[in-house]
């Protein structure tokens, strides 16, 4: 009895008394809770999963870091340029202004001379960082696992700001861009992610690096969804909408909101007006295709010199430095050259050519000029962006085009600025084959929407006219080089929300080498459930697979055992599958498979083994979708 009431006593805080409790009370109190959970528990469930921290909003927050880590890198470009420019010029300011006030002597030498150092950083740097995996955006996306090498980027980044600085045409957007995906992947390989969240962070990056260039945050998440991620679906857009915004308000708060480019104010309200542009941009169109092709052969041209890369870039330089003697606009990325062509192109004028009627054929050598530098300095292999010198290309294109048909009484109302803002973006549609692409980036770095109708036509007619010219952007040429085919346009409906082996690989079955001993071999099977091992070479290349059920006969084997290597037992590589492969496209290899993991390489020619999808989960997806159809049909 005593240990009864002492077991249902209660010590109540501010009263000094000790209060009995019944022995019942607890099996009641516990019976009510138990009633109330069984009664509840699936509306408990469904609360916490909407208030977990969901995988969504995780990519989320890391878009965000991405973006604050963009909008740095901008900074430090900044900084890195104009450090440059004072110790060759003991002057900061724009490249052009800077060449304006020099020596011919200096516009050639000079830089010449940055390509020599520019060089020597590529020669020094990439050999003290020794070999490493491909420095390639859309590479690695495509056909790796979304690993970005650090020490690349940075010993290119630094080349490029010498490049960049001594007045190469190129623009620096290009290396804003490389580094920060680099440290959006670096960042993911040290917290060991999954292959499909370093290509998301790779796509951040990238997002984040054209937003904070160019202040254009929609055109950023744009860029990453079309070229580099080649995806549209919201899980992967919403990220980079949020890297790109978070890149631009850093970048924002050292530079300001100021538009890139200044364009007059100009009043589009007449449809007769349209054919103009749609005849400039068959022009750009046209030029776009000549310019892709150009750009190879002028890269071809200088690997034919067989010469260091210092000796190509300092010749390309040099090249720059000739051109400028004459043409000192050829200089840096062209930005003040087209400011002024957008704003009044007849300050363009200057001696011996100071009539009005001169400036059609100052516009069209200026516009040779600056072609002729671009492919000097692309070509013998700066590195650096081509979005703004081909932006400058647009500009002298549409605005001699608009000079000839006034020079012919023809659309004497239109400014000669309308048809250079045209030229821009139907330019950059032609060249990057992504119309959409071209009208956000104009928008954004001009804000002016009063001439969106006729640059949505420019920009449309010339991808229809360069495509017949030419089947890849300036973006995906070096990747079909390389043997990889990157689809950034699909005819089939709903083909952007279409997954791809990219979206559900995850890291490879760990291979063992074509020399390990049979010993090692099955010692790997124990240790894991898998039924194939796959075998690879020294260079991480898929040689072949060992079945487990082909190991049987080895088994009452004895010493000689000892002499059976992995290469004596394996089978030859089974058909495998890319990242850039849609699950539809695959069905046929995942059904044929025997393996529960099914190999996945960077290309079908080089066969290097970079990670694996499992066949379940590829049958669960697609018995899913037929399921979800299946219910919407009845």
């Amino acid at each position: 009895m005593k240990a009864v009431l002492a077991s249902s006593v209660a010590f109540i805080p501010g009263i000094r008394h000790i209060v009995a409790v019944p022995p019942f009370a607890n099996r009641t109190s516990i019976g009510t809770l138990q009633r109330f959970l069984r009664r509840h528990w699936h509306r408990l469930l469904r609360i916490r999963e909407k208030i977990r921290f969901s995988e969504e909003a995780f990519h989320l927050v890391l878009a965000g870091g991405v973006g604050v880590l963009g909008g740095l890198v901008n900074l430090c470009a900044y900084y890195a340029t104009e450090s440059v420019k004072m110790l060759f010029f003991q002057r900061p300011g724009d490249p052009v202004e800077i060449a304006e006030m020099m020596q011919p002597l200096e516009r050639i030498f000079i830089p010449a001379l940055g390509g020599l150092f520019a060089g020597l950083i590529l020669y020094w740097g990439l050999r003290l960082v020794g070999p490493q995996g491909s420095s390639n955006l859309l590479e690695v996306v495509v056909a790796g696992d979304g690993k970005l090498p650090f020490r690349t980027a940075l010993v290119k980044f630094c080349s490029s700001m010498v490049t960049i600085g001594t007045g190469g045409s190129i623009g620096r957007e290009g290396g804003v861009t490389q580094l920060s995906a680099t440290l959006a992947s670096k960042w993911g390989q040290i917290a060991k992610w999954p292959p499909y969240r370093l290509r998301l962070l790779v796509g951040c990056g990238a997002a984040s690096g054209i937003a904070a260039a160019y202040n254009a945050p929609i055109a950023g998440s744009v860029f990453a969804s079309l070229i580099v991620l080649g995806n549209f679906s919201m899980n992967l857009f919403a990220p980079l909408v949020f890297a790109s915004v978070v890149a631009t308000m850093v970048s924002r708060s050292f530079f300001g909101i100021q538009a890139w480019y200044s364009v007059p104010p100009f009043d589009f309200t007449h449809v007769l007006q349209l054919p103009w542009f749609v005849l400039l941009g068959v022009l750009a169109g046209a030029m776009g295709a000549a310019f892709l092709r150009m750009l190879q052969k002028s890269e071809d041209l200088f690997k034919k010199l067989r010469a260091p890369i210092y000796v190509r870039l300092m010749l390309g330089g040099l090249l720059v430095g000739l051109i400028a003697i004459q043409f000192p606009g050829v200089w840096g990325n062209g930005y003040a050259v087209t400011n002024r062509i957008l704003q009044d192109p007849s300050q363009l004028l200057e001696e011996p050519f100071t009539d009005e009627r001169h400036l059609l054929l100052v516009l069209i050598a200026l516009l040779l000029a600056k072609l002729v530098a671009t492919l000097a300095t692309v070509g013998s292999g700066a590195v650096g962006g081509v979005f703004t010198p081909t932006l400058f290309l647009g500009a002298s294109l549409g605005g001699a085009f608009g000079v000839a048909l006034h020079r012919l009484e023809f659309a004497a109302e239109l400014p000669v600025p309308a048809f250079a803002l045209v030229g821009m973006g139907s330019m950059l549609s032609a060249t990057t084959r992504s119309p959409l692409l071209a009208m956000i980036m104009v928008f954004e770095i001009s804000l002016d929407y009063s001439l969106m109708p006729p640059l949505m036509l420019g920009c449309v007619v010339s991808i229809l006219v360069a495509g017949r010219f030419v089947s890849d952007s300036v973006y995906t040429e070096p990747l079909r080089r390389k043997g990889l085919t990157v689809r950034q346009e699909s005819t089939a409906p709903g083909a952007a929300t279409e997954r791809t082996v990219g979206d559900i690989m995850k890291a490879p079955v760990p291979p063992v080498r074509e020399n390990a001993p049979l010993s090692e071999v099955a010692d790997r099977f124990l240790r894991s459930a898998n039924n194939f091992l796959p075998v690879v070479d020294a260079r991480q290349q898929l040689v072949g697979v060992v079945a487990l059920h082909d190991l049987k006969e080895y088994l009452n084997t004895g010493a000689e055992l000892q002499a059976v290597i992995a290469y004596d037992v394996m089978r030859p590589p089974p058909p495998c599958v890319t990242p850039n492969q849609r699950l539809l496209d695959i069905l046929p290899v995942v059904l044929a498979s025997e393996q529960r993991n099914i190999p996945v390489v960077n290309t079908l020619k080089e066969n290097r083994l970079i990670g694996s999808i499992a066949r379940s989960e590829v049958l669960n997806l697609f018995s899913e979708a037929i399921a979800a159809r299946s219910g919407s049909e009845e």
